[in-house]
């Protein structure tokens, strides 16, 4: 048996939210029908045409190909993309389907059509990812120099989950959130009593624009109540793949809108694994008394009993709490932030909003 007890996010889905993160027109899962339905529709809402080859059990005996090559047949005339990939899932890899030349069988005109090789039995869901990136870099759709930057981040965001998230831990039950309500009393006094509030936001990707939300409460908090605050967030609109660096566009343009400067942009979205060092050193040289962080929470080092720290994963809310810190979960913000523009109301934000 594994290790780890609870379940883990799947490459095969891994692979879909790069094939998106790449700008991919058209994702076809040659599969069964049902194989990542849920998360072909919150993709479908940010954009992304998901389509499938309804692989069924003949198709199991005698091959998916002819299957397949109706699906991209039929995605070409219906939307006619630039781009299309296709995923390859656990019942085609096991029946050996050769997913590159079943493509090639098939005119698509102009269409850049490529095949990522995946399934969901691979050690990592990362993998899927990486294996995304690859074939991406393969079919000209982003640079080798970005596929590899890219691959690198993704295994140091594996090893981060491996050592102080949830891949490390046997089991972790799905926490119930505490109330919102102490967490934000503890800024409201702090700022009150002329304290140093500083808000860390260490955020993948989307969610950034649910937890970018907490910067404008506590900045108007700040303006209301006195003391100091220190804003560091991960949104470097100049690195990652394009819809990542359109995510920081939106969220630091949302953010100036309001008066809202952030202090110190260190990394971007996708480097939620590697900038926890940098941004503790730069927050202990403002000496805050209360730090919140909000993310990957457990890629700032240094977390103890002056820190707040919100997530959006009930399993990883369950760590956190296990360990003793003050946490709380914002739950269910994924399907909140797919196909957002702009930032996107926070509970505890607008809890702070509330009591102020």
């Amino acid at each position: 048996m594994s290790d780890v007890f609870h379940p883990r996010p799947n490459p095969i889905v891994a692979a879909m939210y790069t094939a998106r993160d790449m700008n991919v027109d058209v994702i076809v899962m040659h599969g069964p029908a049902g194989c990542s339905f849920m998360a072909s529709r919150p993709l479908e809402n940010a954009g992304v045409r998901v389509v499938t080859s309804s692989m069924k059990d003949n198709d199991l005996i005698f091959g998916g190909g002819p299957q397949l090559e109706k699906t991209l047949m039929e995605a070409k005339k219906r939307f006619d993309p630039k781009t299309m990939a296709v995923i390859g899932t656990c019942a085609c890899t096991i029946i050996g389907d050769d997913i590159k030349a079943t493509i090639g069988r098939v005119d698509l005109g102009g269409t850049n059509c490529f095949a990522i090789d995946c399934h969901g039995c691979l050690d990592n869901n990362t993998e899927g990812a990486i294996r995304a990136l690859k074939a991406g870099a393969n079919a000209g759709i982003i640079p080798q120099d970005e596929c590899d930057r890219q691959s690198a981040l993704l295994k140091a965001a594996t090893a981060l989950e491996k050592n102080k998230g949830m891949a490390g831990r046997t089991y972790l039950r799905p926490a119930e959130s505490p109330t919102k309500l102490s967490v934000c009393r503890r800024i409201i006094d702090t700022l009150s009593n002329g304290g140093k509030v500083a808000v860390v936001m260490i955020a993948k990707k989307e969610l950034a624009y649910r937890f970018a939300d907490i910067f404008e409460a506590v900045d108007t908090a700040r303006k209301r109540l006195g003391g100091e605050t220190f804003f560091v967030a991960n949104l470097d609109p100049d690195k990652g793949l394009p819809r990542i660096r359109g995510y920081c566009t939106d969220i630091l343009r949302d953010l100036q809108a309001k008066d809202v400067a952030i202090d110190r942009i260190i990394g971007g979205l996708d480097e939620y694994a590697v900038v926890g060092e940098e941004m503790h050193e730069t927050v202990k040289g403002f000496s805050p008394d209360l730090t919140v962080v909000l993310g990957i929470c457990h890629g700032y080092p240094g977390l103890d009993e002056s820190c707040v720290l919100v997530t959006d994963q009930p399993r990883e809310l369950s760590n956190y709490l296990e360990q003793g810190f003050t946490a709380v979960g914002e739950v269910g913000s994924h399907g909140l932030v797919m196909g957002a523009k702009g930032i996107i109301t926070l509970e505890t934000a607008q809890t702070l909003r509330e009591l102020i």
